[in-house]
């Protein structure tokens, strides 16, 4: 199946924007991020079709996920 995933801040660093990629039925998200070499340490929001999930969240065929860094600030 397919998945559109959007990474966004350093994740696109040495990586994509947003990409389309074919996966097996009945991946996760922390699947996902083990495909794409994003620690879920990294991760600081997780969102499929818009809508923030956990990552035991299992993806569909044409799920939209985005994927963002934590945010550092001071």
């Amino acid at each position: 199946m397919v998945v559109e995933v959007k990474l966004f801040a350093t994740f696109r660093k040495e990586r994509f924007n947003q990409k389309e990629l074919e996966i097996s039925e009945e991946y996760s998200l922390s699947e996902l991020l083990k495909q794409l070499r994003i620690s879920t340490d990294e991760v600081g929001i997780l969102l499929v079709n818009g809508r923030q999930v956990l990552l035991e969240q299992k993806l569909a065929p044409h799920d939209v996920v985005s994927v963002f860094p934590l945010i550092g600030g001071g």
